[in-house]
């Protein structure tokens, strides 16, 4: 490459490895009632760190720089399901913070405790776990959705769910992280909080089933604004171009996201995103993108007779806006991009295929490829190909 920055991907092939492992205990308290805990043990890192591009190719991995094993409360929460009117209930088997039983298909939903919001919205089947799906940040979520999370992902607050058979529209609000990409939240909820609100439509065409979710979001906290940077840079006011540490309460970050599935003949999946944030104030939580589309497929392998395995492939395009740009070209850095410069700017693209084939009973073997043009939005970085192997195991 032409140049490099503190944030920009190596320039010579280089190997990482992530861990992480899950505990998932519920306990059912009264009717429609329970409350989950998960502890979680995480060791390792991504490529580079973790930092160099927007769309990062490891959803398991965080932005630290301590690799060595770390165990925490991932979540602690309890829920509470209310029936409404004379609902039908249906039942469901036990899945990951979800005991077995039947459950109202209209109801209110009450979640309070640590959570991650992505538990709640942004769902997609096609496109949401990185430990069974796709790896890339772009594609488990809504790239431009800067949800509140520390570093691990996981945030303290509320979600209000009013759900019929067909539709939903749910509610959170919750703790912002205390600085850019921080392990701690700022608990002073009165002047640094987020709102999410999310409605959900299911359809069918024909017999194939599928759903549409528009989320929006507002996030209030320090983080600095792009523009005041620039402009204190410019007129030698304050040269350190520090958007990790904000001192004032009350810049404002919101957006939207839209969120498709749809069932396909020949046991295909469908999925597509799109999401947009005004990216006047540096990212706080998930990652620097203000802008992102998304697409893919994921195919069973019902058709070649191997039930249990996924093929998948999408794609990705995410962009920043002019004020984020100028910002990096004067040497600005957020806590996963910056090159020193950003003279060439050019839209991040990505690619990413993998296919899943179960080994034996609980475990699956992953091989995935991607692709990346333009890392970090840089032209004159790149393109980069990944390569990588992922062993799923759950009981």
């Amino acid at each position: 490459s032409l140049y490099s920055g503190k944030n920009s991907l190596q320039d010579s092939a280089e190997k990482a490895i992530s861990v992480s492992s899950t505990i998932y205990l519920g306990r059912k308290l009264w009717r429609g009632a329970a409350v989950y805990f998960n502890p979680e043990i995480v060791c390792g890192s991504g490529v580079s760190d973790s930092r160099g591009v927007a769309g990062f190719t490891n959803g398991e991995s965080f932005v630290v720089g301590d690799p060595t094993p770390a165990l925490y409360i991932a979540r602690l929460y309890f829920q509470q399901y209310i029936a409404i009117g004379k609902t039908e209930y249906e039942y469901q088997e036990a899945n990951a913070n979800h005991l077995s039983d039947s459950f109202p298909t209209s109801h209110i939903y009450i979640a309070i405790g640590k959570f991650a919001n992505t538990d709640f919205f942004d769902n997609n089947k096609y496109s949401h776990d990185c430990r069974t799906q796709f790896l890339n940040w772009s594609l488990m979520s809504n790239g431009a959705w800067d949800f509140a999370a520390n570093l691990a992902g996981f945030t303290y607050g509320g979600v209000f769910e009013f759900a019929k058979p067909k539709w939903a529209v749910r509610f959170s609000s919750t703790l912002v992280s205390q600085h850019a990409n921080s392990p701690t939240l700022d608990p002073n909820y009165t002047k640094a909080h987020a709102e999410t609100i999310e409605i959900e439509k299911a359809y069918s065409i024909k017999k194939y089933k599928g759903k549409i979710r528009v989320l929006g979001f507002r996030n209030v906290s320090k983080a600095p604004n792009y523009f005041d940077e620039i402009n204190e840079y410019a007129n030698n006011i304050d040269t350190t171009l520090d958007v990790i540490y904000g001192n004032n309460f009350g810049n404002v970050k919101w957006g939207f996201g839209l969120n498709a599935e749809q069932e396909l003949p020949a046991n295909i999946g469908f999925f597509a995103r799109a999401s947009w944030n005004n990216g006047k104030t540096a990212t706080w939580a998930f990652t620097e993108i203000d802008h992102c589309f998304s697409l893919g497929f994921n195919a069973s392998g019902k058709k070649w007779k191997r039930k249990n395995d996924e093929f998948g492939l999408a794609f990705a395009a995410n962009s920043i806006t002019t004020n984020h740009r100028e910002f990096l070209n004067i040497g600005g850095y957020g806590f996963i991009i910056g090159d020193g410069l950003l003279i060439n700017y050019g839209m991040e693209q990505i690619i990413e295929t993998y296919y899943s084939t179960n080994l034996v009973g609980s475990a699956w073997l992953s091989i995935n490829y991607q692709f990346v043009a333009n890392p970090a939005y840089n032209k004159d970085r790149g393109p980069v190909n990944f390569f990588s192997a992922r062993l799923h195991i759950a009981f």
